[in-house]
Formats: C-alpha cells, sequence, structure tokens
C-alpha cells in the first residue's frame, strides 16, 4: 500500500515525539538515550518523515572524521519507522534524503552498522575498511558496511571519529 509522506529536517515539534518513535520501533533495544544525546551536537543531520503532522520516521546521520586523513565522513543511525508504517519505502526515503544532502556538503563516505539485506537496498557494501571506535564482534563483519558519495569506488580506511555520544562500548557490541 502506498503512503504520501514528507521527509525534512527535523523540526522543534517533532522533537517530543522522537523518542516514543525510537521505543516503539525498537522495544527490545535502548536506543533513546543515543538519540537524544545526538539530537543537540552540531555535527549532527536530523530527518523526519512525516504524514500531515504525525512523526512516523526518524533517523540521524553524524558527521565525522577518518583519523589522519582530510576526508569528511558520517556514521548513518539510528533510524527508525513506526511499526504501523514499516515496509513503505519510508526507511530508504530517509536515507536517500541524507545521502543526498550529505552529498551536497561535501561528504565522501557513509558509514553503517545494520542489516546487510537491508542496507544493501540503499548502496552500501558490506565490511568496511574503516576502523569503528570500538571493535566489533566477529559475526558482524558483514554488518559494517560503507557507501562512496563522491564517485570513488574505494572504501576509505582509517580510524573512525565522532562526538561522545558514540563513544560507549555497547552501541559497538
Amino acid at each position: 500500500m502506498s503512503v504520501s509522506f514528507t521527509i525534512g529536517e527535523t523540526a522543534p515539534a517533532d522533537e517530543p515525539r522522537i523518542s516514543p518513535l525510537y521505543a516503539s520501533a525498537f522495544p527490545e533495544e535502548e536506543l533513546v538515550p543515543l538519540v537524544e544525546a545526538l539530537l543537540p551536537e552540531p555535527g549532527v543531520l536530523s530527518l523526519s518523515a512525516r504524514i500531515g503532522a504525525a512523526l512516523i520516521g526518524h533517523v540521524l546521520f553524524t558527521r565525522g572524521a577518518l583519523e589522519g586523513r582530510p576526508e569528511i565522513v558520517a556514521l548513518l543511525g539510528p533510524l527508525a519507522v513506526h511499526p504501523d508504517h514499516q515496509r513503505r519505502g519510508i526507511g530508504k526515503a530517509l536515507i536517500a534524503e541524507g545521502l543526498a544532502r550529505l552529498t551536497t556538503e561535501g561528504v565522501t563516505q557513509v558509514l553503517v552498522l545494520g542489516d546487510p539485506a537491508y542496507y544493501r537496498g540503499s548502496g552500501f557494501r558490506p565490511a568496511s575498511r574503516v576502523t569503528p571506535p570500538y571493535p566489533l564482534p566477529a559475526e558482524w563483519t558483514e554488518a559494517w558496511q560503507w557507501q562512496r558519495l563522491d564517485g570513488g569506488d574505494d572504501n576509505l580506511a582509517g580510524r573512525l571519529l565522532l562526538p561522545k555520544a558514540w563513544m560507549r562500548p555497547e552501541l559497538w557490541g
């Protein structure tokens, strides 16, 4: 079933509805503290999907760097779509909008730690050579994915540098 929704930068009116959205989309995961810590960060792109005034989806892209390299990179996530609106292309549309905006800003590569089957549909490739802030479990190798935005085809390498909110080992394994 097709649904008509809009995507834009997160508005102040969306903010009180973001934490409940993540709690409903991921009842088994504790993503709310991370999302709340990232929202005020100046290097974070926050996009919301809405049907009218109702918030139905949200994504964050955190800009970062690679140690010893000049390129600007970003980390996709978290991403949530309300359970009543999942499997309708809203998550992929949020990702596409974020990637388009980051491309115009000159971000070289975007990384994500997530389901390879899902993110492959948005152009991500498994097994990035970028080292996350903390070691990943061996079974998550394919879940650590990358996508170049600048037309290059090689997978950058280096240690990912991110804001403090991401510097918690439990987020990485």
